[in-house]
């Protein structure tokens, strides 16, 4: 039986063995979102860095660029972190080069696993659904908070862990996380809005991203992060 376990930071990346695991990354605000939105508007692939130098340099090659830094985005870059600025026509078929506080750091950590997935609400059953496909060990790898762990991304993990009964928990961060999805799920939204997360980014004017960042299965898909390049499956 293939068994699932919950990084609730990536800070402890390193006390997972990811070889041959399938590693499912959540940046629930506001990092996977946006891919999974940019991409389902048509981006045709996405590279993550962890720091801009190397972000901003793939602009020279055609690359649209996004850079965020504490909730806000970076000067220089084409977009920030928001979901809402990857919904126009005109970017598709464009590539996007990105490089974010907390998301893009927690993919390049995972680099050792034998498969990458993007993971958000807003395609959580088609990660559920392909995670059924492969039949792989499974470790979701949740971004936190400059290490420290928060409520969305471990929510999203209790979340897919409840659609997927019949993969075995390797750890207690299995339950820690599923008892927070019962305790939340029948208004997620209204949860996370206590969390300091949440708050330092309403101080920021960010709102609407969060209400539409916990919205369940918006869009059908699955992303694969393959030869250092994000696309849909």
């Amino acid at each position: 039986m293939a068994s699932i376990d919950v990084c609730l930071s990536p800070n402890l990346l390193p006390l997972y063995n990811l070889e041959g695991k399938l590693v499912i990354v959540v940046d629930i605000l506001r990092a996977t979102s946006c891919m999974v939105t940019a991409i389902a508007h048509g981006i045709d692939h996405i590279i993550p860095f962890d720091n801009l130098e190397d972000c901003a340099a793939l602009k020279t090659e055609g690359y649209l660029t996004a850079a965020e830094r504490d909730g806000q985005q970076v000067e220089g870059f084409d977009f920030g972190n928001s979901p809402f600025t990857y919904m126009g026509p005109e970017l598709k078929g464009k590539n996007l080069a990105v490089t974010t506080t907390n998301g893009t750091a927690c993919i390049k950590q995972s680099e050792g696993a034998k498969e990458i997935g993007i993971g958000s609400f807003l395609n959580l059953r088609a990660v559920a659904a392909y995670i059924r496909t492969t039949k792989s060990d499974v470790v979701i790898a949740c971004s936190a908070l400059k290490g420290k762990p928060n409520a969305e991304d471990t929510l999203f993990a209790g979340a897919l862990i409840e659609l997927l009964p019949e993969l075995l928990p390797e750890s207690d961060n299995c339950l820690l996380a599923q008892t927070l999805w019962v305790a939340a799920k029948e208004n997620p939204t209204a949860f996370i809005n206590l969390t300091t997360h949440v708050q330092r980014l309403q101080k920021l004017g960010i709102v609407d991203d969060i209400a539409f960042c916990m919205q369940p299965d918006i869009y059908p898909i699955m992303l694969l992060m393959q030869e250092g390049k994000i696309r849909k499956a």
